[in-house]
């Protein structure tokens, strides 16, 4: 048995022995396999007898990378062969498991086939439809049962009142129980013209206040837009919606809930990226095969490092389908994505309708008209919307001190495969810190198509002249 090491930045050696020795619980080891990102040769299997004299030795005048590399592969296969509790975890790993490669997750997780809507679950939000103090409960839900670690990376946190004692008074309270509580925000530069999308309200003074481990991230060129939290390596809350009271009352908005130990151990990689460089641009490398969430196929998919990947994916995915294509986004500029919907949309053989936010939509078309790009891009958008059933919300322009009300919803549905995460569909999308959730499930994908319909109903349709 032979192991490759794809990359390994941030694991030692020292620290993988740690782990592996004392991981009584497999999430830990499978975060140590997966933060090596290490790749079985051949399949493995449950307490098979390794021979480590077949594994090479570090060599003491190799490089430092390829000496930690050797000796955490020799201790990979020691621990795997005397702990065979990790093996289904092991097995999990890049997909490789014995027998029937789909039962991992849940083998590891105790779910069976079925359960997918128990592992995740999907909140919509509308304009009026619920409180900021309904949310932000249930955000202290979400970290109530935390014992070891919350990580946020959260782009926009503004809160007041109520909303505000609620969720300081659960993070705190994590904090103040023991739990290692950190957080990234986005930190905004001052910009005469705002971008697309709107600049975040956080106040670095009042983040900076909080008791807990905080860390600012520069917004400039490309932003930290996340909005997820990771709790204990078991689960993961993310989705389109920003912390802020206007989007837990006024903004069209989703907020996706995951029961997972490898979608949240994918999660802290993506942050312990942000949190080491404090940079955008350094964030992102995350491995994007799928993972089983009962018996659901989900691929995590984080920006910068796998945008232009993630474009062409959900290009893919739009030209691929044979029934339907339902989408929400602020805005719709990414090339491959504009293409795909405008092509699919001049076939007419597929279902296509969406929503986006007017507003947002003409400052695209002004800025597009200074750069060049209403050459090619704006005719497609054009061509898409006139053809294509989309509505456009009417939102507030953005001003300081004005009402957040825009059609802040990320999601993309083509036939019964779900994209939905933090990624406006536009090429900056591409660039800045994201993340989505391709989830292939029939009855979450009817749930949000569901959603994109009720939202476009709410809405005049959308003409640009």
């Amino acid at each position: 048995m032979s192991f490759e090491f794809v990359e390994h930045d941030s694991a030692t050696l020292n620290e993988f022995q740690s782990l592996a020795l004392t991981s009584a619980r497999d999430a830990l080891l499978l975060w140590a396999v997966e933060d090596c990102e290490i790749e079985p040769a051949e399949p493995l299997r449950v307490g098979e007898d390794v021979d480590l004299d077949d594994l090479p030795a570090p060599d003491r005048d190799a490089p430092d990378r390829e000496r930690r590399s050797a000796g955490a592969r020799r201790e990979l296969s020691r621990t795997y062969r005397t702990a065979p509790h990790v093996g289904p975890v092991l097995d999990r790993v890049k997909g490789v498991t014995t027998g029937d490669p789909t039962n991992a997750e849940a083998r590891l997780q105790g779910v069976a086939a079925g359960k997918a809507a128990t592992l995740i679950r999907i909140h919509t939000l509308t304009d009026g439809g619920q409180r900021p103090v309904d949310i932000a409960r249930m955000v202290a839900e979400f970290v109530a049962p935390v014992r070891e670690t919350l990580e946020l990376a959260l782009y926009d946190l503004r809160l007041h009142d109520d909303t505000a004692d609620i969720v300081r008074g659960a993070l705190v309270g994590a904090h103040e129980r023991g739990v290692h509580v950190r957080l990234v925000y986005n930190l905004d530069e001052e910009d005469e013209h705002p971008p697309v999308p709107p600049p975040p309200k956080t106040e670095p003074a009042l983040v900076e206040s909080l008791p807990f481990e905080t860390a600012a991230v520069p917004g400039w060129p490309d932003l930290m837009h996340h909005k997820y939290v990771v709790r204990d390596r078991e689960a993961v809350w993310s989705g389109s919606t920003n912390w802020t009271d206007d989007s837990w009352s006024r903004e069209e908005n989703v907020i996706v809930v995951v029961e997972s130990s490898g979608i949240a151990i994918r999660f802290q990689e993506d942050f312990a990226q942000l949190w080491k460089k404090r940079q955008v641009v350094a964030s992102g490398r995350v491995p994007t095969d799928p993972i089983l969430v009962g018996d659901a196929p989900v691929r995590t998919w984080f920006s910068p490092k796998r945008g232009e990947r993630l474009a062409h994916r959900i290009a893919h995915a739009v030209s691929s389908a044979e029934r339907r294509v339902r989408v929400a986004s602020p805005v719709i500029t990414s090339g491959p994505i504009l293409g795909s919907m405008a092509e699919v949309a001049a076939d007419g053989r597929v279902d296509i309708a969406g929503v986006v936010d007017a507003t947002q939509i003409d400052e695209v078309l002004a800025q597009w008209r200074l750069n060049g790009n209403d050459t090619w891009k704006a005719p497609a958008l054009k061509f898409l919307l006139d053809r294509a059933g989309f509505s456009g919300k009417r939102s507030t322009p953005y001003a300081p001190g004005a009402v957040h009300d825009y059609m802040h919803a990320k999601v993309m549905v083509c036939d019964d495969t779900v994209f939905v995460g933090s990624f406006n569909l536009s090429h900056s999308g591409e660039e800045n810190a994201e993340n989505v959730l391709e989830i292939e499930d029939r009855a979450l994908a009817e749930q949000l198509a569901t959603f994109v319909d009720a939202i476009r109903a709410r809405y005049p349709a959308l003409r640009l002249d």
